[in-house]
């Protein structure tokens, strides 16, 4: 199984894949192995098979449905080379959800709530440029360009590159937490060991000063990048700037931002409002 894991590993490195997604599809292989206490070369339809009817027994998303089955494609897809194997596996179709959204109050709430500066200085700036968890926790000293009021993504989903604005608060509130904190270079929001902090423990922060904020709402990183979005979205900013902002490959993920926008709902006049009235 080493010898596959590190053969796999390889395979996505020259696909191009992030790191992330790497880490996500080898842990659910060894996860698969260790299910039928062997090496999956020594698997077939049969046990894949099996494993997929007991994720699904799991009640997993079909997010993680998803990434389940992407990882089994890809093993024997591209590493072992018998796609017919894995040819039965169907994505999950997806319960369209609306994201929860908070209010510009309850955003600011949610960072005094947060009582350790460098989370609070991480969840401002998730919130301040929409950048995604991953891309916040692996931000770099040399990725802030005050002189252009930019940030540069040097490693966004897919492996693609953008740049997202730097506004003056938050150029200001990111020099106080230099001075301060002096985090280990080239990270900029560093762990105990010096690395680029887990996204695990932002999510344990954040439920915390939820809590203590006494908004009743489930907040998590992700959630700052919806506010982001949908508050641009209320101030009249384009729907193709957002996109670009939040590295969107499609339109449609950033119209759905419109949808939980009670600003532009507030605004749009009822043809019940148009009706002539009688005296």
């Amino acid at each position: 199984m080493n010898k596959l894991r590190e053969t796999m590993m390889q395979d996505l490195a020259r696909g191009g894949y992030a790191k992330r997604t790497q880490e996500v599809y080898l842990d659910s292989i060894r996860d698969f192995a260790k299910y039928h206490g062997q090496s999956p070369e020594d698997l077939g339809q049969k046990e894949i098979r099996q494993w997929a009817d007991h994720l699904v027994g799991e009640g997993l998303s079909a997010q993680r449905l998803r990434q389940h089955y992407a990882a089994l494609r890809f093993l024997y897809g591209k590493t072992l080379a018998r796609p017919e194997l894995v040819s039965f596996l169907s994505a999950p179709k997806e319960k369209k959800r609306l994201p929860v959204v908070l209010s510009v109050d309850e955003v600011a709430q949610v960072l005094q709530a947060i009582d350790v500066f460098k989370y609070r200085v991480l969840c401002a700036t998730i919130y301040g440029t929409g950048l995604r968890v991953s891309e916040a926790c692996r931000l770099q000293t040399g990725d802030i360009d005050a002189k252009r009021e930019v940030i540069h993504v040097r490693n966004g989903k897919g492996g693609k590159e953008r740049l997202v604005g730097l506004s003056p608060v938050l150029l200001k509130l990111l020099r106080l937490y230099w001075k301060v904190e002096r985090p280990k270079a080239p990270w900029m929001f560093t762990s105990r060991s010096g690395g680029p902090l887990g996204r695990k423990t932002l999510s344990r922060v954040l439920a915390l000063a939820t809590e203590r904020s006494g908004i009743q709402k489930r907040v998590t990183a992700h959630t700052l990048r919806h506010c982001f979005a949908t508050h641009l979205i209320e101030q009249g900013t384009d729907l193709r700037v957002i996109q670009i902002l939040l590295g969107h490959a499609s339109i449609r993920s950033t119209t759905r931002y419109a949808q939980v926008s009670t600003g532009m709902i507030a605004k749009t006049k009822s043809p019940l409002d148009m009706l002539p009235t009688s005296n």
